[in-house]
């Protein structure tokens, strides 16, 4: 009765990290999509956390998305070059070699999309490669000062009794 017990509480546990993290993936849709709604994402993409940012309002939004998606870099270069054009995105530039890079601009914004193979046992047994995906977005009145440290100076000698040997 014991194991069972022990059992049912450790899946109670793991469901409910689940419940979470699938909260999360659609709050943080939801906020991207309102905030880059003409840039597509992957549907099956799940977004990472930690390094992703967004700052600015209205158009003038600027950050970077990190995803994950299941699909292969090749799959996911077809994505971007068949969906974002539909959006009103111009490719300005791409490289496509391990490394996928296409520079998109719309309205002033820039967009990059870095698509890299994301190695894992489970795409080895499978014969697919999943893809990680870091989406930059720059809009040039984001960042109004473009010298905010011009007054400072360059470079400041350090203080001699600060410095512990």
């Amino acid at each position: 009765m014991k194991i069972l017990l022990k059992i049912l509480l450790a899946l109670l546990i793991l469901s409910g990290c689940s419940i979470f993290v699938d909260e999360y993936q659609r709050d943080q849709r939801k906020v991207i999509k309102y905030l880059l709604e003409d840039l597509p994402l992957p549907e099956d993409a799940s977004i990472v956390k930690v390094p992703t940012v967004l700052l600015g309002t209205g158009d003038a939004i600027s950050g970077r998305i990190t995803l994950i998606s299941q699909y292969s870099p090749a799959e996911n270069l077809i994505f971007y070059s068949n969906n974002t054009p539909q959006t009103g995105w111009t490719l300005v530039s791409s490289k496509v070699g391990k490394e996928i890079t296409m520079v998109y601009t719309k309205n002033g914004r820039f967009a990059t999309i870095v698509i890299t193979q994301r190695d894992s046992f489970r795409g080895f047994v499978q014969g697919s490669w999943a893809s990680d995906l870091v989406i930059s977005v720059v809009h040039p009145d984001s960042i109004a000062n473009q010298q905010p440290f011009s007054d400072l100076d360059y470079p400041i000698d350090p203080v001699s009794e600060t410095i512990l040997d």
